[in-house]
């Protein structure tokens, strides 16, 4: 179970960075387009937060762990519960 949280919590760090190096190599004088906007506030519910007040990358790939990390402990109790009730 803990290797499986530690993967969710990979992915959230994965996810995080990989918005971070966007952010940092695209052009800053084009607005950033609605689809984006409303996949970063999916994958990086941090960012929801960020809209409104400031956040620095590194709080933001943290808390982002930290989210997926949490979703996996959720995830993993409710198959475990799922796999002994069957």
């Amino acid at each position: 179970m803990k290797y499986r949280i530690a993967i969710w919590a990979a992915a959230g760090f994965l996810v995080a960075s990989g918005w971070a190096v966007y952010f940092l190599v695209r052009n800053k004088d084009l607005p950033i387009e609605p689809i984006v906007s409303a996949l970063i506030r999916l994958s990086c519910p941090i960012a929801i937060v960020g809209s409104r007040y400031p956040v620095s990358r590194y709080s933001a790939v943290a808390a982002n762990v930290a989210t997926y990390a949490l979703v996996g402990l959720v995830m993993e109790t409710l198959r475990r519960q799922f796999k002994h009730s069957n």
